[in-house]
């Protein structure tokens, strides 16, 4: 069954993953250490999400920073330790390496949504999610182009989002926006002395601020607002159309054209969630109308 909340949750999901999909291309584009971009990725985030949320829930809300509870502390820590992860794993191997890796996230969260809230899922996600990790297979084919670091990298962020939308769901009114902000501000602080220089040229610090703003305060909302109103599967298999979308960017970027056999498994994915979705907004449209 799907309804008006149902459907703004797979809208609000879908802009986040475009957002993070974007990953890739700004951290091939920006020529700053790994540290200096972490701490002013996540301060311009910050900055952003800030914004965000007194527009969404009024300047009183900022008192919530001292209740977010055990769970919303433990999405918090997961949530840091998953930017790191994310971020370094593009440094370690290759966009589409870390994009296909993801694909896998509804796996992770199916298992975990099963063991943490004994929900079985139905077997049309089961079935989308078999295709598009079938896709990610063959993305990855049997190149050389990755390394084995960032791709364990990427496998534990993997896992930890996985965790993410599971939280969400099992505390739908745990404030996850609340504890997106304090794992990114957690992030900078960390990396501020590690970072090499945080003095940056100006059009390197105007990437670093729309990569902060786009990539993670956009998807960050997107993704704490949306995924509390769909199932774990669900916002799962929407985050797994990152795989097809981030080596996109980077073709239009920096001309480096996809595979064909990359191509063949991004379709893959496309198809399986398309109709996952399709499915659920057919089955909307099939329901009875209550007389006035």
């Amino acid at each position: 069954m799907s309804t008006p909340d149902h459907r703004l949750g797979l809208i609000l999901v879908g802009i986040s993953t475009l957002s993070w999909s974007t990953a890739g291309l700004f951290t091939r584009a920006i020529q700053a250490d790994l540290f200096a971009m972490l701490f002013w990725r996540g301060a311009f985030s910050v900055l952003g999400l800030l914004v965000v949320l007194v527009l969404l829930r009024g300047a009183g809300s900022l008192k919530t920073f001292l209740h977010l509870g055990l769970w919303g502390w433990i999405y918090a820590a997961a949530s840091t330790a998953a930017l790191f992860c994310y971020i370094s794993s593009f440094r370690l191997t290759s966009v589409a390496h870390v994009a296909i890796i993801y694909a896998i996230v509804p796996f992770c969260a199916a298992g975990l949504s099963w063991l943490m809230l004994k929900q079985r899922p139905k077997r049309d996600a089961i079935l989308a999610s078999s295709v598009a990790l079938i896709g990610a297979v063959v993305m990855v084919g049997f190149g050389n182009d990755g390394h084995i670091a960032g791709d364990i990298l990427a496998f534990i962020m993997t896992i930890l989002m996985a965790l993410m939308i599971v939280i969400s769901r099992r505390y739908p009114l745990m404030p996850n926006l609340h504890a997106g902000i304090v794992s990114i501000f957690a992030a900078s602080v960390i990396s501020l002395p590690l970072a090499g220089s945080l003095a940056q040229p100006p059009d390197q610090l105007l990437l670093l601020a729309v990569f902060g703003l786009v990539n993670s305060t956009l998807g960050f909302a997107m993704f704490a607002v949306g995924s509390p109103k769909i199932a774990p599967i669900e916002t799962a298999l929407l985050c797994a159309l990152e795989a097809p979308i981030a080596p996109l960017w980077v073709w239009l970027a920096f001309g480096e054209r996809p595979s064909p056999i990359t191509i063949a498994g991004a379709t893959l994915v496309f198809a399986a969630v398309t109709w996952h979705i399709a499915r659920q907004s057919r089955s909307a449209n099939l329901l009875p109308v209550a007389p006035p």
